[in-house]
């Protein structure tokens, strides 16, 4: 597993409502740990669209989150 840590940096909901982009980009600083992130990430960007409006809701921009990647088994 490979864990990153990203900030929270955009959202934006469509007109209708029924999707919401949202945007991350590595941390860069603000915490010893941070700056760690960033030795190790120091660019990049995730940008993903959420039909699910829960889920959607528990990003906030300036908030940071851990995205972990893991590798996942062939279907």
């Amino acid at each position: 597993m490979v864990r990153c840590k990203f900030a929270c940096t955009w959202k934006s909901p469509d007109t209708a409502g029924i999707i919401t982009q949202i945007g991350l980009s590595p941390v860069y600083s603000g915490s010893e740990e941070n700056k760690a992130f960033f030795n190790a990430t120091p660019g990049g960007q995730i940008l993903f669209y959420s039909v699910n409006k829960p889920a959607a809701d528990q990003f906030e921009i300036g908030k940071e989150y851990y995205v972990d990647f893991s590798e996942a088994p062939k279907a």
